[in-house]
């Protein structure tokens, strides 16, 4: 399989480990049109290819990724067409990370917000710094969390903790993560290459259809679960982004300002 064509993400393979890098440390790996839309195609390319048995997906110059752009979320405000094209992106890349019966590990150092915090959730090891940062903001910019956040908080950390987060915003660090079950394992700085590494080549070693049958064993009751919720919490999300609050929220993010929403 050749990856060539993928700009945003950088891929590179070691054996039959496949690693994607989120490539845009200047702005944190915010995820961009171009990163939204090869998220949206990565995995369906990944289940094709025969060269890989593991997969792990991190951020480049220690952040995983701070969110989506606000530039571009201003840029698609109101737009029908536009905010319904990123919604579908979403759902492809929530579908095809259930779908995708090869083992996934998330590597995160710093930020993992909004969307780039899904992705790292939905993965099936999530190893991260004790300083690292998850969030699901969506609320905060006047959203509903459609990128996967309604979906897969309440499976890891049970309704009531979910609901803190997911209707606050706030931050969790990665040590609390741990302790949360929200991620597998907090491990520190020095360490965290070593033991993805480890894991992954623990992975590529083992019996690849036993591994990938039963990975998608477990993740068929999600998956009922997901089917769900998906398209309430992205309908809900494309509603959202036509209000004036998420204008509002936005504009204030990007002037530093606090937000004073209208309720409209």
């Amino acid at each position: 399989m050749n990856y060539d064509h993928y700009q945003g993400l950088k891929i590179t393979r070691e054996n039959r480990i496949l690693t994607i890098t989120l490539d845009r440390p200047e702005a944190k790996n915010a995820v961009n049109p171009q990163i939204h839309d090869e998220f949206a195609q990565i995995f369906y390319d990944i289940d094709r290819d025969s060269e890989t048995d593991v997969v792990v997906i991190t951020g480049a110059n220690n952040a995983f990724s701070a969110g989506g752009d606000i530039e571009w979320l201003l840029e698609i405000h109101g737009d029908p067409v536009a905010t319904s094209e990123a919604i579908a992106n979403d759902r492809k890349i929530q579908n095809s990370l259930l779908d995708l019966e090869k083992p996934i590990i998330a590597k995160v150092r710093g930020p993992a917000i909004g969307v780039g915090c899904s992705i790292a959730l939905f993965c099936d090891f999530i190893y991260a710094t004790p300083d690292a940062k998850f969030a699901d903001p969506h609320v905060s910019v006047g959203l509903v969390a459609g990128d996967g956040g309604a979906v897969i908080w309440p499976q890891l950390i049970g309704y009531v903790r979910a609901k803190r987060y997911l209707l606050t915003g706030d931050f969790i660090d990665g040590k609390t993560a741990e302790q949360y079950g929200l991620i597998t394992e907090a491990v520190n700085d020095e360490d965290l290459d070593e033991t993805v590494q480890a894991m992954a080549e623990r992975l590529a070693g083992g019996a690849q259809l036993a591994i990938k049958w039963t990975k998608s064993s477990i993740n068929a009751g999600l998956k009922q679960i997901a089917n769900t919720i998906i398209d309430r919490a992205a309908a809900f999300e494309n509603i959202t982004m036509m209000t004036e609050d998420h204008r509002i929220a936005v504009e204030s993010f990007k002037n530093r300002e606090k937000p004073v929403f209208k309720h409209r």
